[in-house]
């Protein structure tokens, strides 16, 4: 296969604009697929990135014959995002979608708390330190953080604090009264330990092709309202407090960075999962994952605790603006690019099965 002949595909949301940017930086064309009533970011705002649009009705129409054919004949290799796998049907992805996906296709169904063999599996075997998760609410004894699908976006999370039994179910009947939450997504909610700290995710990629583990850049999330809250001086935020409750819906992520003597910990973190998802998932985790993580002082002594792991390309351009890729390249290298130089590597090397499912 001809580098030039190869088109790296997004779906048109969550960093479609950063994947395309990277495929362009390494030479590569780019398609995005588009659903109607969504795409003047990718074919007016944005266009130039894009050699290709394609329009359809809804999201999961990407595993439709024709939109298929419209892959194959632009030699595609998809690259996953959020959205691949929030709007499109994951046994139609897995089973009855023959482009190549760069990654391991369906490996990210292992986010997913419901799921055997799931991220928390994941990580008690590599011996990632995760909050303890209540598998029973009437066996809360200390203050944990409830995550429920909302009740209109199922793909994001409606959270609370609840100290016992008695104020978890306070809690939740209030939440289903304002239409939060539904009882039957109480039901699949996650009662995890609250850890108090700061936020880092760890953005990694995994090369195949060097056998190496790239930390590319670390952020925090930005969510929507409850960053406003806590930017009030506390007795406007107690005001505030009596009339509205505070939502944690991602507005986006910022970058942050971390101390040098935390970085070896997250590498070995990093290098840890990997190793699992490789006896778990030949041939393991391929491109971008990230450790999404809280930095606690202690004690015993400062840690990293993991509560989520992100097995996908993240939806957080700004970490291009931390310095860990340059340290590794020379110059700022995001995600997308690094996606691209390993898709381009592969072609040019004859090994572009070493790096697509």
């Amino acid at each position: 296969m001809n580098v030039n002949q190869v088109h790296v595909g997004t779906l048109g949301g969550h960093s479609a604009l950063e994947i395309a940017l990277g495929a362009k930086m390494q030479g590569l064309k780019a398609v995005v697929v588009c659903q109607k009533g969504r795409e003047k970011t990718y074919t007016e705002y944005y266009a130039d990135l894009f050699d290709e649009v394609i329009l359809v009705d809804k999201f999961r129409d990407l595993t439709t014959k024709a939109v298929i054919k419209k892959l194959q004949a632009l030699n595609t290799v998809m690259v996953q995002s959020r959205y691949f796998w929030v709007y499109c049907d994951h046994e139609a992805i897995e089973k009855n979608f023959p482009v190549p996906i760069f990654g391991r296709r369906g490996l990210v169904k292992r986010e997913e708390r419901n799921v055997p063999r799931n991220q928390y599996y994941l990580m008690d075997k590599a011996g990632i330190r995760r909050p303890k998760i209540y598998q029973d609410p009437r066996k809360i004894n200390r203050l944990v953080l409830v995550k429920a699908a909302e009740a209109t976006r199922t793909y994001e999370r409606a959270f609370f604090l609840a100290t016992s039994y008695k104020d978890y179910q306070n809690q939740a009947l209030q939440l289903i009264k304002e239409g939060r939450i539904t009882k039957s997504g109480l039901k699949q909610a996650v009662i995890e330990e609250f850890i108090l700290g700061v936020s880092v995710n760890f953005n990694f990629f995994y090369s195949p092709l060097k056998k190496r583990l790239e930390l590319l850049g670390t952020d925090t999330r930005r969510a929507t309202n409850i960053n406003g809250l806590v930017n009030l001086p506390a007795n406007e935020q107690l005001e505030i407090l009596k009339y509205l409750r505070p939502q944690y819906v991602e507005a986006g992520h910022m970058a942050v960075t971390v101390k040098e003597s935390v970085l070896e910990q997250a590498f070995t973190s990093g290098e840890k999962l990997v190793k699992v998802l490789q006896q778990e998932f030949p041939p393991g985790i391929i491109g971008p994952f990230a450790l999404q993580t809280i930095y606690v002082p202690g004690p015993p002594k400062e840690d990293l605790v993991t509560f989520d792991l992100s097995l996908r390309m993240p939806g957080s351009p700004g970490i291009i603006a931390t310095p860990y890729s340059n340290y590794l390249f020379g110059r700022p290298v995001s995600l997308g690019e690094r996606i691209a130089m390993e898709i381009r590597t592969a072609i040019e090397g004859n090994k572009l099965e070493l790096v697509v499912s």
